[in-house]
């Protein structure tokens, strides 16, 4: 599914706020994850995390090697993949229907790929199967009662899976997060960590994570790709199989591999002592 090989990448000079030069971010590494595997990428701050997502999703591009995504080389965002960043992405003057919409609205208006030339869209409400996608979502979450109001009016976690109903009505097959749940409250957390899981699962989403939380890793993750300081040159991965499983979080292998991640972590190189 996913073909990271010899990639090398660095943000140019003038990039950051003091203009210094900086070291690549990734140097020559190379990573592979098969179709329906469920990957955490976790990593102190400055490690690379965002920019191998957005890497991923066709955002920004190596400066040597080349990742490809079931066997295609990505020179651009593809329309099977979905990414939801940590601020939600929503519009605010949009309603949650109309959230839950624009993906499928833009597709329809620019074509598959992005590169159609525009097409007219009739006003009004959105006819089937369009508006039809998008309310079965929205129903799954249970954010009907909500449909008509906006962003600022709702909660985080409904803000959160107003994002999430946006991506999966585009029927993706590689699903990428941002550090969707890092300014929830622990229960909507949880249950959001809980729903991604059923998910994955459901809908046979290759699933890459990106945390700073080494609970969320172990809790998301059946394998853990943990970077380090730049220049990542090769995968560190920690295998976490039972990631997944009811009642995982609350387990003596959990505390394990919490352990184990926080050690390597505290390694310069990420692996164990």
């Amino acid at each position: 599914m996913i073909e990271v090989e010899s990639l090398t990448f660095g943000y140019p000079p003038g990039y950051s706020a003091d203009e210094t030069p900086s070291p690549p971010i990734f140097d020559g590494f190379s990573w592979t994850a098969a179709r329906g595997e469920a990957w955490a990428v976790l990593g102190p701050s400055g490690c690379g995390k965002s920019t191998l997502l957005a890497l991923l999703a066709g955002l920004r591009f190596p400066t040597r090697g080349r990742i490809c995504i079931d066997g295609q080389v990505l020179i651009r965002p593809r329309p099977q993949t979905g990414l939801i960043i940590q601020d939600y992405g929503l519009l605010p003057w949009a309603t949650v229907r109309q959230n839950a919409e624009l993906g499928l609205q833009v597709r329809r208006f620019y074509g598959p790929d992005g590169t159609h030339a525009p097409r007219l869209v009739p006003r009004g409400p959105s006819p089937s199967p369009v508006g039809a996608r998008a309310e079965s979502w929205l129903e799954r979450f249970g954010l009907l009662p909500v449909a008509g109001q906006y962003p600022g009016q709702i909660s985080g976690g409904q803000r959160q899976r107003t994002a999430i109903a946006r991506t999966l009505a585009l029927q993706p097959d590689l699903l990428l997060m941002d550090e969707p749940f890092s300014s929830l409250d622990a229960p909507t957390r949880e249950s959001l960590q809980t729903l991604t899981l059923e998910l994955h699962t459901e809908q046979h989403l290759t699933l890459v994570i990106v945390t700073h939380t080494i609970e969320e890793a172990a809790i998301l993750g059946k394998q853990i790709l943990l970077l380090n300081q730049p220049p990542n040159r090769s995968p560190v991965i920690i295998q976490n199989p039972d990631a997944g499983q009811p009642e995982h979080r609350y387990s003596a292998a959990f505390l394990d591999i919490c352990r184990d991640l926080r050690h390597r972590m505290e390694t310069p190189d990420g692996t164990q002592a």
